[in-house]
């Protein structure tokens, strides 16, 4: 069998950033689009309620789903430091230690989102005309979530080991049954919203399938050992040091929005529907920006575990452009087709001038978002994820919605809730800027200082 694992520790650090991404990237691709397609059915085979429910749904699945991934954003990185310093038995502890927390993951995750929605609706102001439906999928979502967690952990252990492409080849297919299910479900048997929550937890239930078949019948060195199955403390501790801020982060981000869309909801389901389905086609500016942010923490943690600190430099600079070039290309494409974008998912004029609002608002600053996100992702590479969550958390919540209140309480108009977005990927991005140039994030000097005692 051809071996999937990659080291990066050499070679064109382009070539081998972009190698890497590329997966990620067609891989984000499908699933924005079947996530697209979720709306566009929804949107046109039901009704606005339908679509606004559906949209408004991701703050909370994010919040719920965001501090696990979190978690096995560290175990990647634990698993490519070990990787990239020829350490093949911490490797396998690492793994086995993040696949039985991705099982527990699993249940918790699956109890506390069904029976926590209700409350969270109700907190997020929901209107009555869109609760029901916000309802039924995400309890549905919660049933299947499972799919979704187990995938991503595999596609972690994966992706620290250099193989984007297994997890691309399963993403496809899950993509390809979501999309089908969609248009049977909805469109012929007529589930309405229900439809599109069974379509989803189907298609990740078999990429989650087909990735542990991977797993458990490799003989690479990523091979999984159901009888190896279980936490390692030291491995727990490193995955959780990492993979805790990460997650915090990502709760901290979602509670924001979770925030952001109880003021959306307050503006009616004209607003929701309108905001959510510019929403959607915003998330392809997203992909680019995800590839590399993976990419450069794969790359960071190898690397930095190999003692190759030039490379670090190097693909971050790389990455940084790259990212930043590539979002604002397809903003600025998107800025331009945005009107006959969004006539996909509504006609009604109201919801369209809602989602040109927030599109000519923020498609212009995606360079910022895309530094932001990169940054980020290099700093948990380099273990510093504390970095990230703090910067985040102060900028992308506490501030986000300090601004919000103060600015909505002078004057009420959805357009000052948009702006707060590239407000703060801005401010995030100056701060991100001047702690890579002003601390010592690889740990250099720390090292030459431990050298030099050595010495002595």
């Amino acid at each position: 069998m051809k071996k999937s694992t990659k080291l990066m520790t050499s070679g064109s650090i382009s070539k081998i950033i972009i190698a890497f991404a590329i997966p990620i990237f067609l891989g984000n691709l499908f699933q924005q689009l079947y996530n697209t397609v979720d709306s566009l059915v929804v949107g046109n085979f039901v009704n606005k309620e339908a679509l606004a429910a559906i949209t408004s749904c991701g703050p909370l699945i994010f919040l719920l789903v965001g501090l696990f991934a979190g978690i096995f954003v560290g175990a990647g990185v634990v698993i490519s430091k070990y990787f990239g310093k020829n350490e093949p038995e911490n490797v396998k502890l690492a793994i086995h230690t993040a696949v039985a927390f991705a099982l527990v993951s699993s249940v918790i995750l699956t109890i506390a989102g069904y029976f926590a929605t209700p409350f969270i609706l109700h907190l997020m102001g929901t209107p009555d005309d869109v609760y029901e439906g916000a309802k039924t999928y995400i309890q549905i979502y919660f049933l299947g979530i499972s799919g979704l967690i187990m995938y991503n952990s595999a596609a972690g252990i994966l992706q620290a080991m250099g193989d984007s492409k297994h997890p691309l080849y399963f993403l496809i297919v899950a993509s390809l049954i979501n999309i089908i299910l969609d248009i049977v479900f909805v469109v012929y048997l007529g589930f309405g919203i229900a439809g599109t929550a069974y379509a989803t937890i189907i298609g990740q239930a078999v990429s989650a399938i087909l990735s542990y078949k991977i797993l458990f019948k490799s003989h690479d060195l990523f091979r999984v050992n159901i009888k190896e199955i279980r936490f390692n403390k030291n491995m727990l501790k490193q995955i959780l040091s990492i993979g805790i801020p990460s997650g915090l982060q990502n709760s901290v981000i979602s509670i924001a929005n979770i925030f952001v869309q109880a003021s959306v909801n307050s503006f009616g389901s004209i607003a929701m529907a309108g905001n959510g389905a510019y929403i959607r086609i915003q998330g392809f500016v997203f992909i680019p920006i995800t590839s590399f942010a993976l990419s450069i923490t794969t790359f960071t943690s190898q690397n930095l575990g190999a003692g190759e600190y030039d490379r670090v430099k190097k693909a971050s600079r790389f990455s940084f452009i790259t990212a930043m070039v590539l979002s604002e290309s397809i903003g600025a494409i998107l800025y331009v087709f945005m009107p006959t974008l969004l006539t996909f998912f509504s006609k009604n004029p109201e919801v369209l001038a809602v989602g040109l609002s927030k599109a000519y608002l923020t498609l212009p600053f995606f360079v910022f978002l895309a530094l932001s996100h990169v940054m980020a992702g290099l700093y948990r590479g380099a273990g510093k994820s504390i970095v990230p969550m703090v910067v985040m958390f102060s900028i992308w919540c506490i501030f986000r919605v300090i601004f919000i209140v103060v600015a909505l309480s002078i004057h009420r108009d959805i357009r000052i809730l948009f702006a707060a977005y590239p407000i703060t990927w801005s401010i995030s991005s100056i701060i991100f800027i001047i702690y890579y140039f002003k601390v010592d994030w690889m740990g250099i000097k720390k090292l030459k200082i431990t050298e030099e005692q050595k010495a002595y």
